[in-house]
C-alpha cells in the first residue's frame, strides 16, 4: 500500500511539452510543490540542463543552483525541482542575462530574452478576490501570489502588471473586448490575438472568441484566457513567432522557400 504522495516520475508520464525523449533514462524530474501545478510547469532542472544547455548532467546543473546563481522572479532559488511557469522571469546574474517563460504557438515553453528592466515586472491574472481579516482586501494570482490592498479596479480574470521586488500592482488590463490575449490552455495554447467576444453561459463555461493579425478566428474557455495587455499593444514582449500558429502548408513553405 502507497501511503502519501509519490515522490517519483517516469519519463513516459512527463508532460509532452517538457520534450523528454523516452530512451535517455527511466525517470523524470518530478516537480516540487510550488506556484504551478505539476502538468503546467518546467522545473528547474529541464530549464538549466534542456533549454539553456548551462549543464550536461543533473549534477551539474544541481552544483549551479547550490551556487546561488539563478533567480525565479527576483528570489535565488537552489532546489532543483522548483516548478517554473508561465510569464516566470528568470535571471542570472553571473551571465547579465534575463529570460521569461511564455508558450510558443506549438503550447511548448521557450525562453524569451529580455531586458533587465523588463524583468523587474511580471503579469499575473487575477484568480480571486476577497477581504481578509479586519475588512483587508486582497487578490490571488496565478502565481500563487496574494496582493492586499492591490487596485480595486483589478477584478478575477482581469490581469496585474506586478513590480517584482515590492509586490506591488503596477497597472491593471481588464478582460474587456478588443484587448490582446495569450492563450494559456486547451488546443489553442500559445496563440496571440484579440478577443472578439465573450458567451455568456449560466452554470457552465463561459467561451470566449479571438482573432488572431491573419484573422483566424478560434474560441476557447474562459479559464484559458491571459490578457496581455491594452488594445492590441502588448504589455510584454513577445518570442519571434508572435503568437501567430502556421498551418502545415504555411509551415512547409516557410522552410522551403
Amino acid at each position: 500500500m502507497p501511503r502519501g504522495p509519490k515522490k517519483h516520475m517516469k519519463r513516459i508520464n512527463a508532460p509532452s511539452h517538457w520534450m523528454l525523449d523516452k530512451l535517455n533514462g527511466i525517470y523524470a524530474p518530478k516537480p516540487s510543490p510550488g506556484p504551478h501545478k505539476q502538468r503546467e510547469c518546467l522545473p528547474l532542472l529541464l530549464l538549466l540542463r534542456n533549454r539553456l544547455k548551462y549543464a550536461l548532467n543533473g549534477r551539474e546543473a544541481k552544483a549551479i543552483l547550490m551556487n546561488r546563481l539563478i533567480k525565479i522572479d527576483g528570489k535565488t532559488r537552489t532546489d532543483v525541482k522548483y516548478p517554473t511557469g508561465f510569464m516566470d522571469t528568470i535571471t542570472i546574474d553571473k551571465t547579465n542575462q534575463h529570460f521569461r517563460l511564455l508558450f510558443d504557438p506549438k503550447g511548448r515553453f521557450t525562453l524569451h530574452r529580455v531586458t533587465a528592466q523588463e524583468a523587474e515586472v511580471k503579469l499575473c491574472k487575477v484568480k480571486r478576490q476577497s477581504t481578509g481579516k479586519r475588512a483587508v482586501p486582497y487578490i490571488t494570482t496565478h502565481d500563487g501570489r496574494t496582493i492586499r490592498y492591490a487596485d480595486p479596479n483589478a477584478a478575477v480574470q482581469d490581469t496585474v502588471k506586478v513590480d517584482i521586488a515590492t509586490n506591488k500592482v503596477v497597472e491593471v488590463y481588464k478582460f474587456d473586448v478588443g484587448n490582446i490575449c495569450m492563450i494559456t490552455g486547451g488546443n489553442n495554447i500559445g496563440r496571440v490575438g484579440v478577443i472578439t467576444h465573450r458567451e455568456r453561459h449560466q452554470g457552465g463555461y463561459d467561451i470566449v472568441h479571438v482573432k488572431d493579425k491573419t484573422n483566424h478566428a478560434f474560441a476557447t474557455r474562459i479559464n484559458n484566457v491571459f490578457v496581455i495587455g491594452n488594445g492590441n499593444q502588448a504589455a510584454v514582449s513577445l518570442p519571434k513567432a508572435k503568437g501567430i500558429r502556421l498551418s502545415v502548408i504555411e509551415e512547409y513553405n516557410r522552410k522551403h522557400k
